[in-house]
């Protein structure tokens, strides 16, 4: 079954550079009309960490939720 992740992103430290939503292969994230990052799919996050990986800011963390199906 494969992993579910739960995305939460650190306000204070987004710059909005957008390098996540890039990286994030099921496009959960986006820009939100004041250019911070926001998750706008959470259901779809399969847990890959891209996004953690690769901002420059240590503004999002990932965590894997335990599937209860």
């Amino acid at each position: 079954m494969p992993k579910k992740g739960e995305v939460s992103i650190i306000e204070k430290r987004c710059k909005g550079c957008n390098i996540c939503a890039t990286y994030c292969p099921k496009k959960i994230l986006g820009l939100r009309e004041d250019g911070k990052m926001e998750v706008k799919d959470p259901d779809n996050c399969i847990a890959c960490d891209l996004c953690e990986l690769r901002c420059p800011d240590y503004a999002i963390k990932v965590e894997v939720k335990e599937n209860n199906e």
